[in-house]
């Protein structure tokens, strides 16, 4: 486990080649305002140049950070480290697309310094990324892959979504066999689900499709964290595996242990001395504040010593390091709960921590419920 506390930085792109129908992310499938987006995340990084510590995890998402040229991407890079302090060791990533990785632009990714790679792969075989909606096939996937470790990364991130109707447990086992082929540093592995205004939610409820009853999903869940363990993979939180924990990803710690982030670009969250704040949505709308030499912020929120405190006890409930009970106030948690859940095997405690187990894991959305 990566124990700084130094902030990270993370950047939205929000542009995509073409929309996948299950994302909920804001992004949009078209990259003609990027141009315009650019010159106002310019003015976005000099507006909070001087409110951070040095950054120890810089993360390029979206959207498909790997849809926009080289040159964009470096010149990004050139303004965040002309405006912002970066610790000598930090964690660069940005998320790409397999489809978007030529050898050229491999080696443009790793010249302009990152050194983490998390690549949608989704699936393995052509028939679910078809369903899937995603533009490359199995064989952009694997060859993306073998050329990454050519070139020099050591640092590679696979994504992989499981729980679509029509799954098996054999099949999915396929998939995750074919992954560590590939001998992967970290692996997240999603639950499909059904977000507000995505295509899938539609066509859920529509009939079109059907999501897996909660069985057929209760047996993919500690399949997946059986079968990746087994293989020697830590499983350090319920969507997420490391090779080692050294590569357990440094920037999505912060979020789960409310060490301060910057996000910057439309709909990217921040969160600094119990307050958080987040942008506009709409990139126009994201410009166009800018441009009026005004905050993108849509809306913040000041947490209270409460609120801090269950957001804890919540977000430790989805890590293997789960949460401290010294940090707790005595009368937030039930003494009875407590006890009636370690019988009931959700969870564990050790060294006067809470730490969930795989089976807490599979309902770590209700257990913080339960312990309060």
């Amino acid at each position: 486990m990566n124990d700084t506390k130094k902030p990270g930085l993370y950047v939205h792109i929000p542009f995509c080649r073409s929309k996948c129908p299950y994302c909920g992310f804001y992004s949009v499938p078209s990259t003609s305002l990027v141009p315009r987006w650019l010159e106002a995340l310019q003015k976005e990084i000099i507006h909070y140049k001087d409110r951070f510590d040095r950054f120890d995890s810089l993360y390029l998402g979206g959207g498909t950070p790997t849809c926009l040229d080289v040159g964009s991407l470096r010149k990004i890079m050139e303004t965040l480290f002309d405006h912002f302090d970066f610790a000598a060791d930090t964690e660069m990533t940005i998320e790409a697309n397999p489809g978007d990785l030529s050898e050229e632009n491999i080696i443009a990714l790793k010249d302009i310094g990152f050194n983490r790679i998390s690549l949608g792969v989704q699936a393995f075989d052509d028939r679910t990324l078809s369903f899937l909606g995603r533009t490359h096939t199995a064989l952009e996937a694997e060859k993306a892959l073998k050329n990454l470790r050519s070139f020099g990364f050591e640092n590679i991130g696979l994504d992989l979504i499981y729980g679509y109707e029509g799954q098996t447990v054999k099949a999915w086992k396929n998939t995750l066999e074919k992954a560590l082929s590939f001998q992967p540093e970290h692996l997240s592995c999603y639950e499909l689900t059904f977000e507000k205004r995505t295509l899938f939610s539609r066509w859920k409820e529509k009939g079109i499709i059907k999501p897996l009853t909660e069985k057929e999903l209760s047996t993919l869940f500690p399949t997946t964290s059986e079968f990746l363990q087994d293989h020697g993979y830590i499983h350090y939180e319920i969507s997420n595996f490391a090779r080692e924990m050294t590569y357990a990803s440094r920037h999505n710690q912060k979020y789960w242990r409310h060490i301060p982030y910057l996000g910057l670009g439309p709909s990217a969250h921040s969160f600094q001395d119990s307050t958080r704040w987040w942008n506009v949505r709409s990139i126009r709308a994201y410009c166009k504040a800018l441009e009026s030499g005004e905050a993108p912020i849509e809306e913040h929120e000041s947490l209270t010593k409460e609120q801090f405190i269950l957001e804890s006890i919540s977000l430790g409930s989805r890590t293997r390091e789960g949460f401290d009970l010294n940090e707790i106030p005595p009368d937030t948690l039930s003494t009875e709960n407590l006890s009636k859940l370690q019988d009931a095997g959700f969870i564990r405690i050790q060294d006067n921590r809470v730490i969930p187990t795989q089976t807490g894991f599979l309902m770590a959305d209700h257990l913080p419920l339960l312990l309060v």
